[in-house]
């Protein structure tokens, strides 16, 4: 079993009403009461943790670079109204998917 495949998510709220009905399986107060070694001494005999730099690993951060995405542009563009309000209904987000349609068509259209 992979780590993703035991990751589940919840809200903050969930999680209070988790806690406020015994739910919650954290031991919140043992956690708490750990020392600074305590905790350092199970991140380093977790096994699920990937941090490989006090593994041996040397890495050469001289040599690193980071290239940030480009910014998207800023469009003012008139399309239908029922068109917009179809991508709107579908919640948040909606310009993303917008997005997404476009630059579906784009690369259909490139590689013709």
């Amino acid at each position: 079993m992979s780590k993703n495949d035991r990751i589940v998510r919840f809200t903050d709220m969930e999680l209070e009403q988790m806690q406020l009905l015994g739910e919650s399986k954290s031991e919140w107060k043992a956690a708490a009461a750990l020392s600074d070694e305590e905790i350092e001494a199970a991140i380093a005999s977790d096994d699920d943790d990937d941090d490989d730099d006090e593994a041996g690993m040397n890495v050469d951060c001289s040599t690193v670079s980071v290239e940030l995405p480009r910014p998207k542009a800023v469009l003012n563009m008139r399309v239908d109204y029922e068109v917009l309000e179809y991508f709107r209904s579908q919640g948040k987000g909606y310009q993303k998917i917008i997005n997404a349609v476009l630059r579906s068509y784009v690369e259909q259209k490139q590689r013709q």
